[in-house]
């Protein structure tokens, strides 16, 4: 027995100096890559046949280091930390189109309304090959959108290639400082509120709590506000805390939405809010599109797992990950993936999306500036995309086959910017269907049904 326990001792001891051995040879291999990048930085350093900006090419291995994670995560320069803080705020200068990057190619995932690239004709789908004459394709994200932006009043010639169309297209957009209207709405027939929401920035709430109050109070006369459509088409997403607040409108109590970190066990669960303006009976249709996404998703997830709307039109974008910007000094900031988001009922959006509870094809050429039903670029169409741990190869198999078949029904050739008409939601299949069906929910209502 001695022997035995003895010989026990010697093996577990041997099993800890090899796990001991294995933490000590990760730490050693750290520390040899980056011994290796001190000699590749002093090899360029003092071989390179023209003298090097030190700063450059530090900040350079940066943003290398950040792409080899996913399309979200980024080093923020100088100038897209202050981009970033600007368009929170929803006034920043530009062009105001929304853009990701897939396969090294710049592609629009949507212009926002009232902008100088809507204005123009730039459409979802569209692939960004030159600006200015000068080919960005391969061009890092951060550094094609930087050449985007300039002075108020200045011109940008963006060269564009269009699904249908074998040449490229070149247009002249003039910047300006982009304004960016939170809210558009309008009253259809018999009471109903077409409700837009184009971005959730700084104070997207108020204005949604307005609109609905300002047509609660005008309608009490006339039998009151029928139903909301909602319509979160082409809606990019923004601020977190907006699409809670959002949210808790339509809804009394639980769960909005919950974040998933790097550990499963540590999640933060972000609830309805009590406080603030409420509409918690007046029926409900949230529109989504490819183009909806990150915050967009969030309010639609909330709003359909807490069975407070229908969704009707199109699989959204799938952006369901979580970043956070951290300060490194006073000019630069790190935009880091850190968790994703889940539902209610704790289905992950990322790289999935969330598919309408109706299906609806885009039909109005009116509407095609924002959603036209193009081939969509989604967050699972991306390079190096995070993908949602729930999802069995069955499920993914049967996503990419939507996916293709969506594609191949939706190509179209479109027709120029300048053709199209001022939209009109009651020229807008989605919307009349939306409007369709709310008359007839209030119809079974009445009966019983």
């Amino acid at each position: 027995m001695k022997i035995l326990l003895f010989m026990l001792m010697i093996f577990l001891s041997q099993v800890v100096f090899s796990i001991e051995g294995k933490e000590k040879s990760k730490d050693e291999l750290r520390f040899q890559k980056l011994d290796q990048f001190n000699k590749i930085l002093f090899l360029i350093e003092n071989n390179y046949y023209r003298e090097i900006d030190f700063d450059k090419l530090i900040e350079g291995a940066m943003k290398g280091m950040m792409s080899t994670l996913d399309p979200h995560s980024a080093y923020l320069g100088k100038e897209n930390f202050e981009k970033m803080e600007e368009e929170t705020e929803g006034e920043f200068g530009g062009l105001g189109i929304e853009v990701t990057q897939k396969d090294g190619v710049m592609v629009v995932i949507t212009p926002m309304e009232d902008t100088p690239a809507y204005e123009a004709g730039i459409k979802t789908g569209d692939k960004i090959i030159e600006i200015n004459n000068e080919n960005v394709v391969g061009l890092p994200l951060e550094d094609a959108v930087k050449k985007m932006r300039g002075k108020e009043n200045s011109k940008i010639t963006i060269g564009i290639l269009r699904e249908g169309q074998e040449k490229l297209t070149r247009i002249t957009i003039t910047r300006r400082v982009i304004r960016v209207k939170p809210v558009k709405y309008e009253i259809l027939q018999d009471n109903y509120l077409y409700l837009r929401l184009v971005q959730f920035q700084k104070k997207s709430y108020l204005a949604v709590a307005e609109t609905l109050e300002k047509f609660q109070k005008e309608l009490s006369k006339k039998g009151g506000l029928s139903g909301v459509i909602l319509d979160l088409r082409a809606n990019p997403g923004g601020l977190l805390e907006e699409a809670i607040d959002i949210s808790s409108i339509f809804l009394h109590d639980g769960v909005v939405v919950s974040i998933e970190s790097r550990d499963p066990k540590n999640r933060d669960v972000r609830f309805v809010k009590k406080t603030g303006f409420k509409d918690l009976k007046t029926p409900l249709v949230v529109l989504i599109d490819g183009s909806s996404a990150s915050a967009s998703e969030i309010v639609a997830g909330a709003l359909r797992d807490q069975k407070r709307a229908v969704l009707m039109g199109t699989r959204t974008f799938g952006k369901g990950s979580v970043q956070t910007v951290s300060k490194i000094d006073e000019q630069n900031g790190l935009k880091l993936t850190i968790a994703q988001y889940m539902t209610p009922n704790g289905k992950k959006i990322q790289a999935l999306g969330i598919n309408p509870d109706v299906e609806l094809n885009v039909l109005s050429d009116n509407y095609s500036k924002l959603s036209k039903d193009v081939n969509y670029v989604r967050e699972a169409d991306l390079k190096g995309h995070l993908d949602a741990v729930i999802e069995s190869e069955e499920e993914k198999r049967l996503r990419l086959e939507e996916q293709k078949k969506v594609a191949a029904e939706s190509m179209r050739k479109m027709k120029k910017g300048k053709d199209e008409k001022i939209y009109d939601p009651m020229e807008d299949y989605q919307v009349i269907q939306a409007l369709n069906y709310l008359k007839a929910n209030k119809i079974f209502k009445k009966i019983n049904l």
